[in-house]
């Protein structure tokens, strides 16, 4: 058979058809659709006896892919396996070199950071051989994750239920979503108060100060008694200022994204999960069809943990932002960012594969949630390289007897990089500085008021999806790549599940973290994880042989699973009922939540005499505006998602707009918001009050099938009436 066309293989067919078009025809570039050979789902398929040799076996149901591609090899001169430039891409590159009978003389690993036609093109007339080390660590992984998974999950089938599963990191990770419940359950908060004091200068200009501390010492008022007695000195003296400082601070931009950056500031701004996040960005790396440009990479390889930029992507950056926003919003020179240590540093930071393509150029050609995640990327990278904010400072320091208050604030001056870009925050919740009068040392003030509050320490907030990940990477649990499958399983597996946004453990979940605390803490140990992530690196290296990890960490496990055996002999772990606040419709009992096809519901505890049902609702921040009961977050059979008093059948109160713990300044009841992402401005729903929104003017769009009922003589009247009927008709159909 004649041998004409280079044969180059990836992983999918969008990542196919983007760098077939810089290839040209003397190249066929063909997908593998993922993995074709792995370890085999029936069984452990590793002879741990003969030395943890696995047993690799062709994919089910993938027979077709792997006949064409075997046919496509045999005719081809070279082949170049493509796959991602990772642990698990180097490894699919192996398994399909031996799978399809590749000779070692034929067959080329080629690897692209970022799809664009000088890397495809330059990878390609440099192709190197396959990394051994780095398939070595991904099968060390691998079969890690499968012993622990194959020897565990049997022991918690006979033990607590049948179906659940342990892994080496989503056992910590669930570990850690725990520890955090049991931190803020026996947390005791600490009173302490804060004390205002709202003075005035000679021209009567207020301003408010807060009290900082005695006798040159910062002081917290940790007692009423306390902040009476500061309040008896500071009535009985007078006000001076002590001193003012005013100084420009600087405020220096974020680095660009790596993964679990990534995840994380989606999270908080785009609402998106890590799963979908990484999804969308596979995406945008493998190619996406731009007007006028054809299919293009549109950012570099998404599972990082290095913060290096190129030196071609550092002067694109200048050019745009020269371009976009002019010299002065330019750092001046490159801004490098230094990776921290124990990173893997393969590849470069996240961002654009060329800048010039800026979100409003490929909008049209991208869907909603790739814009809006090109986007962010986009403007974290560019803003990278902008000057810093300037912001102008002013502290002063006022002086009552052995008593100091401080009051401060600061206006920025030069917005630099924030034009384009601002850091999410998990916590939002910020100290407003208001503007303080032009203060002059040793000037007297006038005291106005003396204001106290109480306040007591709040405990850890719980991990969020963005949090989580968060901590993960601090803590050495995991890699880039694992980020994302990790939170996922855990909520499949309902060990962990979502109030709003927060991680909260399930019953389910405590019950397995304990047991493998008592006979397994090295597997949720978050240290002992740690340290094998590190001789996974050591392996990637070349430093320490795969086999030998494996030994070292079977040797004991295989101790604590017998011994485990033993332990829990004759024993099965009950997991306790979960009550919740809601009382059964039908007979009053408290209702307890429970698992069925269809994910979790309440159900009544005195089945089979009653068999009430209703699905989980979240109660939601303020009141309901009609009769002050709670506001319940709740779902319709269709899949709406609307809010209601939880008096609904007496009350009638229902509402797609989102309740906020914001109150309305003239009537003081709950204000609501538009739903939907990026929606934030609070406003009042209450018909009698001077702040009323209407309806129509809270900025919904009008569906379709609205619009297509409206008449042809435009008569708007009619068609705000039917508007309005389908919108009650749609509230009634939740509502039931």
């Amino acid at each position: 058979m004649a041998k004409t066309k280079n044969l180059v293989i990836v992983e999918s067919p969008a990542k196919a058809k983007t760098i077939e078009k810089y290839l040209g025809s003397e190249y066929k570039v063909t997908a593998s659709m993922g993995h074709l050979r792995d370890l085999p789902k029936s069984t452990l398929g590793v002879d741990i006896e003969s030395g943890f040799v696995p047993e690799y076996i062709p994919v089910k149901g993938r027979e077709d892919t792997i006949s064409e591609l075997k046919k496509a090899t045999k005719s081809a001169s070279k082949v170049f396996l493509a796959t991602d430039p990772d642990r698990e891409g180097e490894a699919i590159s192996w398994h399909l070199k031996e799978l399809l009978g590749i000779p070692d003389d034929q067959v080329y690993r080629v690897t692209f950071n970022e799809i664009t036609k000088n890397v495809v093109t330059s990878s390609i007339n440099n192709p190197r051989a396959i990394d051994m080390d780095l398939v070595d660590a991904q099968q060390a992984r691998r079969i890690l994750d499968r012993i622990v998974g194959y020897k565990l999950s049997p022991l918690l089938w006979k033990k607590v239920r049948r179906g659940l599963s342990a892994g080496r990191v989503q056992s910590v990770a669930t570990r850690m979503v725990v520890d955090r419940e049991n931190e803020i359950n026996s947390f005791i908060p600490q009173e302490y108060w804060y004390l205002d004091a709202k003075l005035s200068n000679k021209e009567g200009t207020e301003f408010t100060a807060r009290y900082y501390g005695s006798d040159g010492k910062k002081r917290e008022l940790d007692s009423k008694e306390a902040v009476e007695q500061v309040k008896a000195d500071v009535e009985a003296g007078t006000f001076s200022v002590g001193s003012v400082k005013r100084q420009d601070k600087l405020r220096s931009p974020a680095p660009p994204f790596i993964t679990s950056t990534l995840q994380q500031e989606a999270s908080r701004k785009l609402s998106m999960t890590p799963k979908r996040t990484m999804a969308l960005a596979q995406n945008l790396y493998e190619g996406v069809e731009v007007e006028g440009e054809g299919t293009v990479g549109l950012i570099t390889y998404m599972r990082t943990d290095s913060l290096r930029i190129s030196e071609e992507a550092l002067k694109n950056a200048e050019k745009v932002i020269v371009a976009r926003y002019g010299k002065d919003y330019y750092n001046g020179s490159p801004r490098r960012f230094k990776t921290k240590s124990g990173a893997q540093d393969a590849h470069e930071a996240i961002r654009p594969s060329d800048p010039s393509l800026t979100p409003e150029r490929v909008r049209s050609s991208l869907q909603a949630d790739q814009y809006r995640l090109y986007r962010l990327i986009w403007n974290r990278f560019i803003a990278s390289q902008m000057a810093p904010a300037v912001y102008d400072s002013v502290t002063a320091e006022l002086i009552n007897g052995r008593h100091a208050f401080r009051a401060g604030s600061s206006a920025i001056r030069f917005p630099g990089f924030t034009a384009v870009y601002e850091e999410g925050r998990d916590d939002e919740s910020q100290e407003r500085e208001l503007p303080i009068p032009e203060l002059k040392d040793g000037e007297e003030l006038i005291l106005k008021k003396l204001t106290e509050e109480q306040k007591f320490t709040q405990p850890p907030a719980r991990y969020t999806e963005a949090t989580l990940v968060k901590a993960m990477e601090e803590s050495g649990v995991g890699r880039p790549s694992t980020y994302a499958p990790t939170v996922s399983t855990i909520l499949d597996r309902e060990y962990v599940v979502k109030e709003g946004k927060a991680l909260k453990p399930t019953p389910l979940g405590e019950v397995v973290t304990q047991l493998m605390k008592d006979h397994f803490n090295d597997i949720v140990d978050v240290g002992f994880t740690a340290r094998m992530e590190g001789e996974l690196d050591n392996v990637e290296k070349g430093e320490k042989p795969w086999k030998e990890v494996l030994q070292e960490f079977y040797t004991p496990f295989e101790s604590e699973l017998e011994n485990a055996e033993k332990a829990l002999e004759g024993e099965h772990i009950r997991i306790p009922v979960e009550e919740s606040d809601e009382v059964c419709d039908v007979c009053g009992r408290r209702m307890v939540v429970k698992t069925g096809r269809f994910g979790r519901f309440l159900a009544c505890p005195g089945y089979p005499e009653c068999t009430f049902t209703k699905p989980i609702v979240i109660e939601m921040p303020g009141r309901c505006p009609k009769c002050g009961g709670r506001i319940l977050k709740r779902t319709s059979k269709n899949g709406y998602t609307y809010y209601a008093c939880e008096r609904l059948k007496e009350c009638g109160f229902l509402t797609w707009d989102v309740p906020t713990k914001d109150l309305c300044p003239e009537c003081g009841k709950t204000m609501f918001k538009k739903s939907g992402r990026g929606f934030n401005k609070p406003f009042c729903i209450n018909e009698t009050c001077p702040n009323f929104l209407p309806e129509e003017k809270r900025g919904y769009r009008r569906k379709a099938s609205d619009a297509a009922g409206e008449k042809a003589d435009g008569k708007k009247a009619s068609a705000k009436k039917t508007g309005a009927k389908k919108t009650a008709a749609r509230k009634k159909k939740a509502a039931e």
